[in-house]
């Protein structure tokens, strides 16, 4: 396996990280987490144990990833982004004693191929943030983001939609239809989102 790990990262031998990728420095990888191909952890950021992430995802500076969240291959995670874990967060039960993990059930966020999640952006567990959506610096995540769908504010609302360039999509000749104007790709409306027409 050849990947880099700076010495002040803390990785568990138990975390599998894929070749290629970059651990720097301060970071934290828990028990069980699993890293795919040329992934870039961030100075300072946490990934929870059993966290799954792909292939070639980033993840910035200080972004917390908490368990059982989802990553899959092409996410961005911006720096101090957080994924939250926990529906009813509380540190202490009724009874004023102190919560352990049995306590409560840990709820994940799921980020779908080539989202983006801004600088500073929170997702309030249990949420999906769809294939290539973005998500803005900022916003906060409080339900399912749509695929190629642009999210600002709080809580999060959709104000349009963005291609796999990260370019906001503009209206086609037809109704439902949205083009990249940088690549000129076309996408039409589907149940989950936009879809990408190929070819």
């Amino acid at each position: 396996m050849q990947y880099r790990i700076q010495p002040s990262a803390q990785v568990d031998p138990s975390a599998e990280i894929g070749d290629g990728t970059s651990v720097w420095e301060l970071a934290q990888i828990r028990e069980g987490a699993s890293l795919g191909e040329n992934c870039i952890v961030g100075r300072g950021a946490y990934i929870g144990t059993g966290v799954q992430i792909g292939a070639n995802v980033k993840i910035q500076n200080y972004a917390l990833v908490y368990e059982p969240a989802t990553l899959a291959d092409g996410v961005f995670v911006g720096p101090a982004a957080v994924l939250t874990n926990d529906r009813n967060p509380r540190a202490v039960g009724v009874d004023g004693e102190r919560k352990s993990a049995s306590d409560w059930e840990a709820v994940g966020v799921a980020v779908e191929e080539g989202a983006s999640l801004g600088a500073r952006s929170v997702c309030v567990a249990p949420v999906r943030i769809g294939r290539w959506a973005m998500v803005a610096a900022g916003a906060v995540v409080t339900k399912d983001v749509p695929d190629h769908a642009l999210v600002v504010g709080v809580p999060a609302r959709r104000i349009g939609w963005v291609g796999r360039a990260g370019e906001k999509l503009e209206a086609g000749a037809e109704a439902g239809t949205w083009i990249c104007p940088r690549t000129k790709e076309t996408y039409v409306e589907s149940g989950t989102g936009l879809a990408r027409v190929e070819g």
